[in-house]
């Protein structure tokens, strides 16, 4: 006669969890340990972590029972990776054969790696499986110590941190029961780059469009020649970024712990700051791979990405970028299945406007034929730049004034306050539209509704239209950073200075 145990555990499908029932039967056969449901290498070697964690903690393993073992995990149609179903895949069997009391699964998850010796190794995507647990309706999860104050940030789930397995089952048979981790707010905070913009010497202009592509979250493109600051310039833009909202640390987290990025901290508190090399490859920089998993796009959501030198990527990286810009996603296509990740990030981008690096400047002569000037320009596409809001010119600093003015403007501490005025500003004028936080996410229509201009705006956006040649899209942008500049000046509608201020940040495109 048989017997089955049904218990709980969770896939990773991208940066969110799916349940997954775990159904262990004992019959009698030939001794036998199976896993199906498509399971991957790392999953169909459970069996053996399983064996070794349960002699190693004085209980019957497995492998000395004289019976037919099988571990279904369904719905059998998923493909299961990882290590994590180990702890219930352990706890299933215990249950199957007797070796704990009954008690009632159906309100818990279990989750976590099992090492030969009994003790729980953390895994990735905890945060995601508790967001399950709570919109599932489900009470407790249990899950390794190490992960237990990252599952912790989601309110109203009892969170059971377990250290080893002989620990978990003395808790469910009430001899000893471990107490839940405690829920605690997370701590938000910006992140501290090293770089003051008071420290970056002249650079006026370049500084006033740092501030406000960080006040609307707007895409940014400085060009200048080689040592003018450029990368310093976009390392200090941590500095003045606001904190990130409870919803938006949620989101980052979800994505950083799916990764396995987390190391040990139980939350990212502060925007994230990506900036890949040029030899990346486009499953780094998008995400995919045989296994897809997040990419560098998707790891700076809600934060910076930054590309230095960005005419030498691969020209099928900086194409593949454009609909995630534009979108706030990006989309994983396999045969089995397809994943779609966030990626609203805000693009900060440099380069130098010829191979040499030296076109346009005024103290060194350029060695560049102009057919390669022209060449070098193109690898960037005119739909790519039409996407970029801000594009700026960084120029050389005279040696004169780099000696004469050791600080220059207000230091990243005032810029960020302003900076944050200014997003409160949005968030209030956004509350009605979920999931949008800054000026840069608003649609055409959303543009067209909440956008107000006064007089002399109205006139100018008459002229704008019809005297340039920008396109539909270049236009809404347009709009969208003369609102921001509006916010930081906390003036209530859009007039002709903000507007002639956005039309002169994309005069490259002309």
């Amino acid at each position: 006669m048989s017997t089955i145990s049904k218990i709980y555990s969770a896939e990773l499908e991208g940066i969110d969890a799916r349940l997954i029932e775990v159904e262990t039967d004992i019959n009698v056969g030939l001794a036998s340990f199976t896993i199906v449901g498509l399971a991957d290498k790392a999953l169909s070697e459970a069996k053996e972590r399983v064996n070794s964690a349960l002699k190693n903690i004085g209980v019957k393993a497995p492998n000395r029972e004289n019976r037919r073992i099988v571990v279904n995990l369904a719905p059998a149609d998923v493909p299961k990776t990882g290590s994590q179903y180990d702890l219930a895949i352990a706890v299933g069997y215990l249950i199957a054969t007797k070796q704990v009391k009954t008690f009632d699964s159906a309100g818990k998850i279990f989750l976590g790696e099992l090492s030969l010796d009994g003790r729980l190794r953390p895994v990735n995507g905890v945060l995601s499986v508790a967001s399950l647990a709570k919109n599932a309706g489900v009470s407790e999860i249990y899950v390794p110590a190490r992960n237990a104050p990252e599952a912790a940030v989601v309110p109203d789930v009892h969170v059971i941190p377990v250290e080893t397995l002989g620990a978990l089952i003395d808790h469910l048979e009430g001899r000893r029961v471990i107490d839940p981790e405690i829920h605690r707010e997370p701590v938000l905070a910006p992140l501290e780059s090293g770089t003051n913009l008071a420290d970056v010497k002249g650079h006026a202009s370049a500084k006033r469009a740092l501030m406000i592509a960080a006040a609307g979250s707007h895409n940014l493109l400085m060009v200048g020649p080689p040592g003018t600051g450029k990368t310093m310039l976009a390392q200090a833009l941590s500095s003045i970024l606001p904190p990130l909202t409870l919803a938006e640390a949620i989101e980052v987290t979800k994505i950083w712990s799916a990764a396995g990025l987390l190391h040990g901290a139980p939350f990212i508190g502060y925007r994230p700051f990506r900036s890949p090399h040029q030899s990346a490859s486009p499953a780094a920089v998008v995400g995919g791979g045989q296994s897809p998993r997040p990419g560098e796009i998707s790891l700076a959501h809600r934060g910076v990405l930054f590309l230095d030198e960005l005419p030498e990527f691969r020209r099928d990286i900086l194409e593949a970028l454009r609909q995630p810009i534009e979108s706030g996603s990006t989309t994983i296509s396999r045969v089995r299945k397809n994943l779609t990740l966030p990626a609203k990030f805000m693009l900060v981008a440099a380069m130098n406007p010829c191979p040499c690096g030296y076109y346009g400047d005024r103290e060194k002569t350029c060695t560049c034929a102009a057919y390669e000037v022209i060449r070098y320009a193109k690898r960037l596409s005119g739909p790519l730049l039409d996407r970029i809001d801000l594009q700026i010119e960084v120029p050389r600093i005279p040696l004169g004034e780099l000696r004469n003015n050791p600080h220059e403007g207000m230091d990243s501490k005032d810029m960020r306050a302003l900076v944050a005025q200014a997003r409160n500003i949005q968030s209030k004028r956004l509350e009605k539209l979920s999931g949008k936080f800054t000026n840069s996410e608003l649609s055409s229509k959303e543009c067209d509704t909440l956008i107000r201009f006064d007089p002399s705006g109205e006139l100018f956006l008459k002229q704008i239209v019809s005297s340039s040649a920008i396109s539909a899209r270049g236009y809404y942008r347009i709009l969208k950073v003369a609102q921001t500049i509006a916010d930081l000046g906390g003036e209530p509608v859009v007039g002709k200075k903000h507007l002639a201020e956005a039309v002169s940040y994309r005069l490259r495109e002309a």
